[in-house]
């Protein structure tokens, strides 16, 4: 921590005219913001800390192994894997870099009994010391480790169970599949991470980041907002044609986008049902997309990586001939290491939060993300099938749900499935949902292909320091827009 203390001066903040914003290694909620800053070497060879130093204060994050704790740890409901900083190492990091410090409770940590174990410290000037890596945190959110503290075995034998219920499961009556899923949903409802239908932790946690980033340039600092020119928050619709059933009604669906001035994304089985390439010509010629919903809807895509490898050629054929570069697994299943070797522009098969999915779980983000060289589009709002079919509530949660994402800023991506949107009820509920937000001027209703080009653009696209300001330079210059966090 010598090191640290020693290139940042005594107060922690770096001098000269240099860059807005110094760190020692990249930071990623200001490389997915876009917010403008500068990379140094370490602080030091085998630092267990990095640092972001301003112009006028610091923040300094734990990244290393010295007095780590290996109990389970949580901060805001997240679990914790990998090291956390101790109260009493992050009081040795305050003394070495000097001035008034104390424990923020901002960002407690708290071990399997809920009591506060370590937290984030500040100082009087707005430095802030985190126990935890911010990258690791995100990550492990995204790629769904969490799951993995719950218990030893439980996603092993979980994966095996699930396997085994597909290989028997067009032998059980349809009824009986159902009445089964009601059940095992009153078990799946006590997950209390992440939260359902909404978990706001890991973007509350990345904006208090952010907050402290502005506080060490000691001004305003500027990001690209999430979506293009004046739109606010997104609108994607997508739908999951498992069966003969469901393409033989897509024309009644899509009716309602029609008359909605919408459109959406049809992410068809090309070898459980007969796909006419007249059908996807006219889905493409009304301005619609056309997805990869796995090869066979059986569940078995994603069981092994032989078995994904054997059959990927397969669906990277299919999706040549359909003009598809969108991928979402039958029952979104998912395995992190496995989805970029898709080989398709994004990926659509992990939810936000969903605890009532065969695979449990969520990514905790509203926003479009990187897995690799894949963009992931989270599914944002509860699927028609849990929510009318198992869970037996009606249409009230998709629309509070997309008001909430309308606030912070989201993308409220829905699944509906033709197959069971056939009566009059659920289609009125997808009417009035339609209608909703059809006319809201703040929205981006896009196609899924859209939003992932938009995100590798904007991805492309950086904020720099000109005579006149602040200016957007690379692909995404023309839509991208500068926004700000404020400095406390």
């Amino acid at each position: 921590m010598d090191e640290v203390a020693s290139a940042l001066g005594p107060n922690g903040a770096s001098d000269g005219a240099a860059p807005l914003l110094v760190a020692s290694r990249r930071l990623l909620v200001l490389d997915e913001h876009r917010v403008p800053y500068a990379c140094a070497a370490p602080a030091g060879r085998g630092s267990p800390w990095q640092s972001l130093a301003g112009r006028r204060t610091s923040l300094h994050w734990y990244a290393g192994r010295d007095g780590a704790a290996s109990e389970r740890l949580t901060v805001r409901g997240i679990p914790l894997s990998g090291d956390v900083a101790s109260d009493a190492v992050i009081a040795e990091v305050a003394r070495r870099l000097g001035g008034d410090w104390s424990p923020w409770r901002e960002l407690e940590v708290l071990d399997a009994r809920g009591a506060r174990w370590s937290c984030a410290w500040r100082s009087r000037d707005g430095a802030t010391i985190l126990p935890f890596d911010p990258d690791r945190l995100a990550a492990d959110c995204r790629a769904e480790r969490y799951r993995e503290r719950r218990g030893g075995a439980a996603p092993a034998a979980s994966a095996i169970a699930r396997r085994s219920y597909y290989r028997v499961r067009g032998l059980v009556p349809r009824p009986l599949q159902i009445a089964l899923r009601r059940a095992f949903s009153r078990l799946q409802a006590r997950t209390t991470f992440p939260r359902w239908p909404v978990e706001p932790a890991l973007h509350d946690i990345c904006e208090l980041i952010l907050a402290c980033a502005a506080n060490a340039a000691g001004e305003d600092l500027p990001y690209l907002a999430p979506w293009p020119g004046d739109h606010t928050w997104a609108l994607v619709l997508t739908h999951d044609v498992e069966t003969a059933r469901g393409r033989d009604a897509i024309e009644r669906v899509r009716a309602l986008e029609t008359a909605a001035g919408l459109r959406s994304s049809w992410n068809l089985v090309p070898e459980r049902y007969a796909v006419p390439d007249e059908l996807v010509h006219r889905l493409r010629a009304e301005g619609c997309e056309v997805g990869v919903h796995g090869l066979r809807h059986d569940g078995r895509d994603l069981e092994s990586l032989r078995t994904l490898s054997a059959r990927l050629p397969e669906m990277r054929r299919w999706a040549t001939r359909w003009g598809a570069v969108g991928f979402r697994a039958p029952a979104t299943h998912r395995v992190w290491e496995w989805m970029p070797m898709l080989g398709f522009d994004y990926d659509s098969s992990y939810p936000d939060t969903d605890p009532y999915e065969p695979v449990a779980g969520g990514c905790c983000t509203w926003l479009p993300f990187f897995n690799g060289d894949l963009v992931e589009l989270p599914i944002t709002l509860p699927q028609d099938h849990t929510l009318f079919v198992i869970l037996r509530r009606d249409d009230r949660l998709w629309h509070e749900k997309a008001d909430a994402l309308r606030r912070r800023g989201g993308m409220a991506l829905l699944i509906t499935h033709p197959d069971y949107m056939l009566d009059d009820e659920r289609l009125a509920a997808y009417e009035r949902f339609l209608r909703a937000h059809r006319d809201d001027p703040s929205v981006w209703a896009a196609l899924p292909q859209e939003v992932s080009a938009w995100w590798r653009r904007r991805a492309a696209t950086s904020i720099d320091a000109g005579a006149d300001g602040w200016t957007v330079h690379g692909p995404g210059a023309a839509d991208a827009r500068i926004s700000f966090i404020r400095a406390a």
